[in-house]
């Protein structure tokens, strides 16, 4: 599956999702309830994924945690804030260029709306 098909599917199980939870719960509770429905669509999913990087040519082991990876294809950084920050999308993008990846999904679940908290980003 391209990372634009699987875009789609991760974002149609989101807007479920919120559309059954709504907004306001923490963000560890909007990790965890889309991890286990992205499983339940058949996908692989990884939780708190830790992620070795090189700095130096030395390898960090655990430089950072992915909220989620799906299928070893996209990134989600899951988000339950009144607003994001420029900080927010610039730690997707520093996320994908350390694990070499295209596509991450950064989303706010603290939105009325999820399409207004949803944003793809490229590396």
């Amino acid at each position: 599956m391209s990372e634009k098909d699987l875009s789609f599917r991760i974002i149609g199980v989101a807007l479920e999702l919120h559309k059954n939870l709504g907004p306001g719960l923490l963000e560890s509770t909007y990790e965890n309830a889309l991890a286990y429905d992205l499983r339940s669509a058949g996908l692989e999913v990884k939780q708190q994924h830790p992620m070795p990087f090189y700095y130096k040519e030395i390898k960090m082991d655990v430089g950072y945690r992915i909220d989620l990876l799906v299928e070893n294809k996209i990134i989600i950084e899951v988000k339950s804030l009144e607003n994001l920050a420029p900080v927010h999308f610039a730690q997707l993008l520093t996320y994908l260029k350390l694990s070499y990846m295209k596509v991450g999904l950064l989303i706010n679940f603290n939105t009325k709306l999820l399409k207004n908290g949803i944003h793809r980003i490229v590396n």
